[in-house]
């Protein structure tokens, strides 16, 4: 199984190539591993051993950055690497200045492993969810370098836990130790013979707890909400986009601000067409003489967590497609949500909803009823609660990882 894994990552690197002809993200993809191991060797001293973060994305990124932010709060003088697979988390954070080296993740092969750990000779490796990659976690326990999975969430329709799963699960025996957000994923690793786990939480809760308390003024925001209440749509799609356009309608005494999940020049034309009378964030010009649009697009990359503080409700998008994105950024700043139908996934999208301060929605008219509910309610005080009493999972981790 192992060898046929492998012939898989070659084919996928072939691929890759071949889609970044005609695809930007792809091209980022590869490019950004182009002379890897030499950059790598530029900018890391091994003779350091640093900690190594791996996320996928940026969103696995804020997940894990509580750790990362609380190690160098604790011992300023430890070097951090960091690496990212997609180009949407490396491209926004790889400037980040808490770290010593930000790279792309060579793909995920027996020499690309071994080459990686021969530079870095990190003293720990840290992956934030679900991350799981052979090649990586078998040159960690043959250089018995500790790995950890931190904020881990595990469902039993994983291929761990199939009859067919055993290659996987060997994988996941090269963990040192697994911190899981929920008792389910404790349970379902016992069943496979790991008990080498806590039952920590999510450090997402952490992270925007922190954001809540302390964001980030944006000036030119707040002059465009005035004193008005705002919705505040965050990560949308255009399936999402599109039932939005009656809700506004409905409701001209509320202003809009979209954050689409992808800014390319043709989404926000098509945002820009859905919504004639917007104005996008870029050319956003305040005057006192001229009437201003209800609707604001913001096209820009980064923003988001911040924007929630000059919102009254929250939609966050996603929930037509894959998956919903975010919910504890808005939640954290007392917001109610509201959000597709796909979010079985997300374990706090669950216990929104059967507290009160959530609800999914499967058409305009359902978005509408829900909007109608909580433009009213108080139930955003129950979602800061939430995300209040949650918080945690940082402390408990740290504690175990630098014990």
């Amino acid at each position: 199984m192992h060898w046929l894994y492998n012939i898989s990552i070659l084919i996928y690197g072939l691929l890759i190539r071949l889609v970044a002809l005609f695809n930007a993200k792809a091209k980022l993809f590869v490019k950004g591993r182009n002379g890897i191991f030499e950059l790598i060797s530029s900018k890391v001293d091994a003779h350091s051993q640093p900690i190594w973060f791996h996320f996928a994305s940026l969103g696995e990124f804020e997940q894990g950055r509580p750790i990362l932010e609380k190690i160098k709060q604790l011992s300023p003088e430890e070097k951090i690497v960091i690496t990212f697979f997609s180009p949407s988390g490396y491209e926004i954070r790889k400037n980040f200045a808490l770290a010593d080296g930000i790279f792309y993740l060579p793909l995920d092969t027996p020499a690309n492993a071994k080459k990686f750990l021969d530079l870095v000779h990190p003293k720990m490796a840290i992956f934030t969810k679900y991350e799981f990659w052979p090649n990586y976690f078998k040159a960690l326990s043959s250089k018995q370098i500790p790995l950890y999975i931190v904020s881990g969430i595990f469902r039993p329709t994983q291929v761990f836990f199939k009859w067919y799963g055993g290659f996987y699960r060997k994988v996941l025996k090269s963990v040192s130790h697994f911190f899981v957000q929920n008792e389910e994923s404790a349970q379902l690793l016992k069943t496979i013979s790991l008990t080498n786990v806590d039952i920590s939480g999510d450090t997402r809760f952490d992270r925007v707890y922190e954001n809540a308390q302390a964001p980030k003024q944006l000036p030119t925001i707040a002059a465009f909400c005035e004193h008005q209440p705002v919705l505040i749509a965050g990560s949308t799609w255009p399936a999402d986009e599109k039932i939005l356009v009656e809700l506004a309608a409905e409701n001209p005494e509320w202003k809009l601000v979209i954050a689409p999940h992808e800014v390319h020049p043709s989404h926000i034309a098509e945002i820009e067409r859905l919504f004639p009378e917007s104005v996008k964030f870029s050319t956003l010009e305040m005057s006192s003489t001229n009437k201003q649009p209800k609707t604001l697009i913001i096209d820009n990359i980064g923003m988001l967590s911040s924007l929630y503080q000059y919102g009254k409700v929250a939609y966050i998008g996603g929930g037509f497609g894959a998956g919903i994105h975010n919910t504890l950024e808005a939640a954290a700043f007392s917001l109610p949500v509201i959000f597709g139908p796909n979010y079985q996934k997300f374990q706090e999208a669950k216990d929104l909803i059967q507290l009160g301060a959530a609800q999914s929605i499967a058409n305009a008219n359902e978005l509408t009823a829900a909007f109608e509910l909580f433009k009213q309610s108080e139930s955003g005080k129950i979602a800061g609660a939430y995300v209040a009493n949650k918080k945690g999972a940082t402390e408990m981790i740290i504690a175990k990882i630098l014990a």
